[in-house]
């Protein structure tokens, strides 16, 4: 995979902390630590989630790194090999860049790939097929998300591992809400929340047969609070062909 292997010829000792915002708060050797804008006890509470099913010896593939802590993450759980893509973050318009996840390769000594690539054209012949896809944060990012969702079990030979957005998740049927300009999180790149019942119905329909959901370990269960029933909540869903 021509380019999916950034610096490993460059010494880390010579590697520059990149001049834009930090969004993974990492630890670094040395004891230096990025001061990101998601603090690094809520992604070690993430990744206890999201890992509570082990991927040592397993290939992964982890869509829209962005600083790529939950790839760098995999890797030190004694993930086999580790893919790490993204575009909106690195290249696209998101705020921030590459810049982060090439300097934080660079001093762990990682043996990561990474790979430029928007959601769309994630497929088995441009990424691979990986057994475990990690697709965290990304599906209210996206305008067509059964789409997106498509995209990535596309590549999941065994499991899909998505964190999301929910809302509506009172109702009794599939639902997903459209969130107008900067309605949700004051971003207007975020445009779509399903409900629980909605995300398992699309990974139903794209060939998973066990499906398990975990609420948000650090998030308040909207979904449980009659006063706070028609806003978002956030969800982990594990999926297994």
């Amino acid at each position: 995979m021509d380019g999916a292997l950034p610096g490993l010829d460059m010494d880390p000792t010579q590697a520059q902390a990149p001049a834009g915002g930090w969004f993974h708060s990492l630890s670094l050797p040395g004891g230096e630590t990025t001061a990101g804008v998601k603090p690094a006890e809520v992604l070690r509470t993430e990744a206890e989630v999201v890992f509570k099913h082990p991927v040592a010896g397993k290939r992964v593939l982890d869509i829209g790194a962005w600083d790529g802590f939950f790839a760098f993450e995999a890797e030190r759980r004694g993930a086999a090999e580790v893919l790490a893509t993204d575009h909106f973050c690195w290249s696209g318009e998101g705020w921030g860049t590459k810049a982060g996840f090439d300097y934080a390769h660079r001093r762990l000594g990682s043996r990561v790939m990474s790979l430029d690539i928007d959601v769309p054209q994630i497929a088995p012949e441009t990424t691979g097929v990986h057994d475990v896809v990690l697709f965290l944060g990304v599906l209210y990012h996206v305008k067509d998300p059964l789409q997106a969702l498509e995209r990535a079990a596309s590549v999941a030979g065994e499991l899909l591992v998505v964190e999301t957005c929910t809302a509506l998740d009172v109702l009794p049927w599939p639902t997903m809400r459209y969130y107008e300009g900067r309605e949700l999180g004051d971003d207007p790149t975020n445009f779509w929340a399903p409900n629980r019942r909605c995300l398992a119905a699309m990974a139903r329909d794209l060939g998973f047969k066990r499906i398990e959901m975990t609420g948000h370990p650090v998030t308040k269960p909207h979904w449980r609070a009659p006063e706070l029933y028609w806003k978002h909540n956030r969800v982990f869903m594990h999926a297994w062909r």
